[in-house]
């Protein structure tokens, strides 16, 4: 039996933009959440978010994509929103994670995807598309990577990496990390955020936005043990750099090199505000894969939290250029 943490569902009642049904995949012995809206027969729209978030991110991009037509398809990764959280740190690897991915997506049997994704949502659904290419009909990349030999990884990511070991400011029980959510959309400043990030202490006062955005991505974790910060915990502690076997390296770099030669349309559409993963970076790997690329001036990493509506458009766009 694996020990894990379930967030009650009483934390998800208030959420505003959110009145999507859960719905449960079952793997092994834990449950992951996964919101599934729109026709069961529609053409899917496979949305992976990453590090520190939960399918909440697309709350102002799923809208659009049902207006559209389309089936949406929003998980969250074991250890994260309404998913189970496991208590070992161990536990974690991006294997693991991609592994519980590719059985929700044959579970439902999905088909004719479109693949959306951004930050650890693209190692583990691009490498989807190589397990299974018959089930994906595009990808959409935003802001973020697959490992490979010549990857130069930024100065950004490489502290923040560092923040979450001995010493970081990160290495903390409880951290607030839904504080970074509200400072990097531009609701607070490193004021407000900081302190709540290094001490725990909840943010009091917020209003409007703030305290949607704030509300939305603290819930999985409000009044949790801090066994349920553990996945979070593990994703930037598995970046190749520091964690190649616990980051899946050398399988990156299969997903990589074999994307490469994808024959099917991909949209990169890139938030260029991101010190992350650049948008030098972001057009380089556009124009290795004959893609398009839409930027965002304005967008920082999580584009999808600042820039919902425009990124669905620029992908509806896009689809409809085909």
């Amino acid at each position: 039996m694996t020990d894990f943490l379930r967030t009650p569902d009483e934390n998800f009642k208030h959420l505003k933009d959110f009145p999507y049904q859960p719905n449960y995949h079952n793997w092994q012995d834990m449950r992951m959440h996964y919101v599934d809206e729109g026709p069961k027969d529609a053409p899917v729209m496979l949305l992976m978010h990453g590090m520190p978030t939960w399918s909440f991110l697309y709350r102002h991009v799923i809208p659009k994509l049902l207006a559209a037509g389309y089936r949406c398809i929003a998980p969250d990764h074991l250890g994260f929103g309404k998913s189970d959280k496991p208590t070992d740190p161990d536990w974690y690897t991006i294997a693991r994670h991609t592994e519980i991915l590719t059985s929700l997506i044959t579970s439902l049997d999905l088909k004719d995807i479109t693949l959306v994704c951004q930050d650890w949502g693209g190692p583990t659904g691009l490498a989807q598309a190589v397990f299974m290419p018959e089930r994906f009909s595009r990808l959409t990349i935003m802001n973020t990577w697959l490992h490979h030999a010549e990857y130069e990884y930024s100065a950004a990511i490489r502290n923040w990496n560092e923040n979450w070991h001995e010493g970081g400011r990160f290495f903390r029980e409880k951290p607030d990390i839904a504080a970074l959510m509200v400072l990097s959309a531009g609701l607070v400043g490193p004021e407000v955020a900081f302190p709540a990030i290094s001490e725990g202490k909840p943010i009091e006062g917020l209003t409007g936005e703030a305290a949607n955005v704030y509300n939305g991505f603290r819930a999985p974790i409000h009044d949790m043990p801090d066994a349920a910060f553990n996945g979070m915990r593990r994703f930037p502690l598995s970046i190749c750099f520091d964690n190649y076997d616990g980051g899946n390296g050398a399988a990156q770099t299969h997903f990589y090199n074999t994307l490469l030669q994808w024959a099917k349309p991909v949209h990169f559409i890139w938030g260029c505000a991101d010190d992350v993963f650049n948008e030098e970076w972001g057009r380089k790997w556009a124009g290795q894969m004959n893609a398009s690329f839409d930027p965002i001036e304005k967008a920082g990493h999580f584009l999808q939290n600042t820039h919902g509506d425009e990124l669905a458009e620029l992908l509806l766009n896009r689809i409809e250029e085909e």
